[in-house]
C-alpha cells in the first residue's frame, strides 16, 4: 500500500514556492515602508492571499482530481475570462522561473568561477529533471530544502538578531517618519511572496482530498510568514535604511542585496549562511514553482502523465524562461513586481469569481468550503484590483519611491 504523503511535505511545497520571491524580494521593496508597515503589509497579503487559495479548493472539488485553471475557469467563466487568466498564469509562472534562473546563474557563477549562463543551463537541467519525475520527488526535495534553510536560517539569523540595533530597526534617525506612503509599492512585492495559487491543484491531486490540501496551503502560508517576519526584523535591524541605496540603484539584484548585508555583518561566516540560505530559497521556490506551472501547461495542452507526455510538459515549462533569462537579464525586484500585478488575476479576482459561481451553480453543496461567504469574495477582488493598480502607478512614477 502507497503511503498516504504528509501535511508537513506539503506545505513545505507551498512555503518553498512562496519563499524564494518573498525572501529575496520583501527587503529591497519594503525598505521604504521599513519595519512596522513592512509587516503590516505582509500580514494583510497572507491572510487575503490563504483564503483565496481556499476558494480555488473550493471550486476545484466539484471537477475531476486532475482538472486545473484552465478546465475549471472555462467551464465556470467562459472563453475570454479563461484566456485572459490562462496568459496570466503562464506570465507569471514564467516570468518567476526566469527571475530564479538569471538569479541562480549569478550566484552559482560567484561559487564556481562557472559562466553565469552556462550555470542556468546546469541548473535548469538538473531541477527540471526532478519534476519532470513526480511530485513525491519534488516533495521530498523541497522537505530537504526547507530543513536546510530552516538551519542555514537560524543560524544567519542568531547571528543578525544577536547584533540587532533597536535605533536602525525602528529608523529612530528618521526625523519626518515617512513609512506609509511606501505601503502602496510594496503589495505587489508582497502578493506575489504568497503566489503558490498555480500549486493549488497540483496539492489537491497529490492528496485526493480537499481538507489535507486546505492544511497543507495554511500550513505552508503560515510558515512563509514565520520567515518573512523574522528576516525582515533581522535585516532591518542590521542595514540602515540608507544603504539600501545601493540595491535599489540595481534593481534589486540579489547579489547587491547580499553584498551589502556582509558589509553590515561583521561574521563572515554569518554573512557565508545567509549566502547559503538565499540559494535554497530559490532553489526550493523554483522547483515548487515549476511544479505548479507544469501541472497548469499538463491540464491545459490534455498531455498525458507518461513519460513522454510529462518530458514534453517540461519542454513547455522551463524552456521558455530558460532562452529569455539567457538572452534579457534583469533586475529580480523588477521581475517581480511585474509578475505581481498579473497575479492579482489569477490570485484574487479569478479565484473569487470562480467560488461565487461555482456556490450559485452547486448552493446546497456540501463537503470543504471556505470561510468568509460574499463580503469575504468582494474583498479579496478589491484588494486585487488595488494591487494592479499600485504597480501601474508605481511603474508611471505616480506612487512615492523610496531611493535610499
Amino acid at each position: 500500500m502507497e503511503k498516504t504523503p504528509s501535511i508537513f511535505g506539503g506545505a513545505c511545497i507551498i512555503a518553498g514556492v512562496c519563499v524564494g520571491a518573498g525572501m529575496l524580494g520583501l527587503p529591497t521593496s519594503g525598505a521604504g515602508a521599513w519595519t512596522w508597515v513592512s509587516l503590516a503589509a505582509i500580514i494583510l497579503t497572507m491572510v487575503i492571499m490563504t483564503i483565496s487559495g481556499l476558494m480555488l479548493l473550493e471550486t476545484f472539488k466539484h471537477y475531476d482530481i486532475h482538472a486545473s485553471f484552465d478546465t475549471v475557469t472555462n467551464d465556470l467563466l467562459g472563453k475570454k475570462l479563461n484566456m485572459i487568466n490562462d496568459i496570466s498564469v503562464y506570465f507569471v509562472g514564467g516570468i518567476l522561473l526566469y527571475a530564479y534562473i538569471t538569479t541562480s546563474g549569478g550566484i552559482l557563477q560567484q561559487l564556481t568561477q562557472i559562466n553565469n549562463k552556462v550555470m542556468s543551463i546546469i541548473f535548469v537541467l538538473i531541477f527540471a529533471a526532478v519534476v519532470w519525475h513526480s511530485t513525491r520527488l519534488v516533495d521530498r526535495i523541497s522537505t530537504i530544502l526547507i530543513i536546510f534553510m530552516g538551519l542555514s536560517f537560524i543560524f544567519s539569523i542568531s547571528g543578525m538578531a544577536a547584533n540587532i540595533k533597536l535605533d536602525i530597526l525602528f529608523d529612530s534617525h528618521n526625523a519626518d517618519g515617512a513609512y506609509l506612503p511606501y505601503f502602496f509599492g510594496m503589495l505587489p512585492v508582497a502578493l506575489v511572496s504568497f503566489g503558490y495559487h498555480h500549486s493549488v491543484a497540483s496539492m489537491r491531486i497529490y492528496y485526493g482530498d480537499e481538507h489535507k490540501a486546505q492544511k497543507a496551503i495554511i500550513g505552508g502560508t503560515s510558515i512563509a510568514l514565520g520567515f518573512y517576519i523574522i528576516w525582515l526584523v533581522s535585516i532591518f535591524g542590521n542595514l540602515p535604511r540608507a544603504e539600501f541605496a545601493p540595491v535599489i540603484e540595481k534593481s534589486g539584484e540579489i547579489e547587491a542585496l547580499l553584498a551589502a548585508l556582509g558589509n553590515a555583518i561583521e561574521s563572515k561566516t554569518v554573512a557565508q549562511t545567509i549566502h547559503a540560505f538565499s540559494i535554497a530559497a530559490i532553489l526550493s521556490s523554483f522547483i515548487g514553482v515549476g511544479l505548479g506551472l507544469f501541472d497548469f501547461l499538463a491540464d491545459f495542452f490534455h498531455r498525458s502523465d507518461d513519460k513522454k507526455g510529462r518530458f514534453i510538459t517540461c519542454l513547455f515549462t522551463f524552456v521558455p524562461p530558460l532562452i529569455l533569462s539567457l538572452l534579457f537579464p534583469f533586475g529580480f525586484v523588477i521581475a517581480i513586481g511585474y509578475a505581481g500585478a498579473a497575479a492579482t488575476i489569477w490570485a484574487c479576482i479569478i479565484p473569487a469569481l470562480l467560488v461565487s459561481k461555482v456556490r450559485k451553480r452547486h448552493p446546497n453543496a456540501g463537503g470543504f468550503k471556505t470561510v468568509g461567504g460574499s463580503g469575504m469574495v468582494i474583498a479579496v477582488i478589491i484588494y486585487g484590483v488595488a494591487v494592479m493598480i499600485f504597480h501601474f502607478m508605481n511603474m508611471l512614477e505616480l506612487l512615492p519611491a523610496f531611493k535610499g
